[in-house]
């Protein structure tokens, strides 16, 4: 007899994790069926639900004044929908075979065990901590959800000290580093790249260290953390590399995420090379009809590459959360991929990147020109006007598309999204020519940036033919 028989027509949904992508997944299914078709049951280990991850470091930085601004649905408002959410309750074991997740109480560590008839895993991604004395000290913060950014803030009303150190320069360490300059703090960023932010190409990356250091950034290249150092209070004093020692008050994270996948791997469901949950084009998990997954704790199909990654991001999180709600509520919904676009800042610089950086390139085993342009955001003679560097990717002999690279001041982020749209569509770099963007001298030069690399990488393709 199966879980709804026994509770008549009702069938019960669980959700574990109770952010972007898991309370998308249960608002989208109570959209399309009623309490009287659908009991759903979410689990939240933490203190909040469907915030932004994304805006922690401009909390932080200061730049949003208030934590609950980057709420944008409390638990009273998901139980106001009948969703019966149970938060400060962490999922410790999912029994697939009996169809039931069993649940503790975080603060008094009771154990209950719920079933399921669909079971929807959300479970998010966890700060990568270094294997090495210290990692757990006090003072040492990883920046993944809003416990933690409290934690951090916590920690950094109590320091005395203004010393701080960041690991790894990846965005959320960038965006971390700026977040305490912004502080007043005095920031080294240790690095164990020859430059920041690894999701672009080196020569890339070497415009956003030169910004760093404009801001007052120490940053510290080709250094491997080799332990961190506490006080006789227990608490961080000192980053340890092979070479020297950097003095730190407070420490901060920014290696990257590992998909929380811990419950789910030890339940026997597949996991991708990156440790991320394997799911179909439904978002259910492959093998299993009755248990979906999105948002960090899943892999994704990298539509230029063909291979599966790892991207943490809230925007897949979301639309995971869209496309298994409406699968559990009746529907019929899809995600078929992605292309790996990204943006972030380091002052007034704007950072992008989508598709494939060289060494994706190669390791997919395709042939490439790349070709790197300077241009200007607005027509040359219009105020306000700013450089930006463009590199771009074309697949040898055929010209698709691989990968684009910005990096410039106002107007140059967003400007990735064009590539982003060519890269979905196996656009040619030839094609993208022909593209009728928008113009006007506040606005862009008659050729777009995009389009000045686009006309550079298809005369490249040609030549190479």
């Amino acid at each position: 007899m199966s879980m709804s028989t026994a509770r008549g027509s009702r069938e019960r949904l669980v959700v574990i994790g109770g952010d972007a992508a898991g309370m998308s997944a249960a608002s989208q299914a109570r959209r399309l069926k009623g309490p009287d078709e659908l009991e759903i049951v979410a689990f939240e280990r933490g203190h909040f639900t469907s915030y932004s991850a994304c805006g922690i470091p401009y909390w932080v930085g200061g730049d949003v004044p208030e934590r609950d601004q980057l709420i944008a649905r409390t638990p009273e408002e998901h139980r106001a929908r009948a969703i019966d959410l149970r938060m400060r309750t962490e999922v410790t074991e999912i029994d697939v075979a009996g169809r039931r997740v069993r649940a503790r109480d975080v603060d008094s560590g009771a154990e209950s065990w719920t079933s399921y008839d669909k079971l929807v895993i959300a479970t998010g991604a966890r700060p990568i901590r270094p294997d090495m004395p210290g990692a757990d000290a006090p003072g040492v913060h990883g920046v993944q959800t809003l416990d933690d950014g409290q934690a951090l803030i916590d920690t950094l009303a109590r320091t005395r000290g203004r010393r701080a150190v960041v690991i790894g320069a990846g965005y959320i360490g960038v965006e971390m580093a700026e977040a305490l300059i912004n502080r007043g703090y005095e920031v080294t960023v240790v690095n164990r790249g020859s430059e920041p932010m690894s999701t672009l190409d080196p020569d890339m990356g070497r415009l956003v260290h030169a910004a760093m250091e404009g801001l007052g950034i120490t940053m510290v290249n080709d250094a491997e953390v080799t332990k961190i150092l506490t006080g006789e209070d227990g608490h961080v004093r000192a980053v340890a590399t092979q070479a020297t020692e950097y003095p730190a008050d407070v420490v901060v994270l920014g290696i990257g995420v590992r998909p929380e996948t811990t419950v789910a791997a030890q339940a026997g469901l597949p996991l991708g090379a990156h440790g991320g949950l394997l799911t179909d084009l439904s978002m259910r998990v492959r093998g299993h009809a009755d248990i979906w997954a999105g948002g960090d704790c899943v892999e994704v199909l990298d539509l230029v590459s063909g291979q599966e990654r790892h991207i943490a991001l809230g925007t897949h999180a979301n639309k995971h959360g869209q496309v298994i709600g409406t699968n559990v509520g009746g529907g019929y919904a899809t995600f078929p991929g992605v292309v790996g676009t990204a943006v972030s800042k380091v002052c007034d610089l704007e950072i992008a990147r989508t598709g494939l950086r060289e060494k994706d390139a190669r390791r997919a085993g395709l042939r490439f020109t790349a070709v790197t342009i300077e241009s200007t955001s607005r027509a040359g003679y219009y105020p306000g006007t700013d450089l930006m560097t463009v590199k771009m990717l074309a697949e040898h002999r055929t010209g698709r598309l691989l990968g684009v690279q910005i990096v410039g001041r106002e107007g140059a982020g967003k400007r990735v999204d064009i590539a982003a749209v060519a890269l979905t569509a196996r656009m040619t770099v030839e094609q993208m020519t022909a593209l009728d963007l928008g113009y006007a001298p506040p606005f862009s030069p008659v050729w777009d940036p995009v389009l000045v690399a686009a006309r550079k990488a298809a005369k490249a393709v040609e030549q190479r033919a």
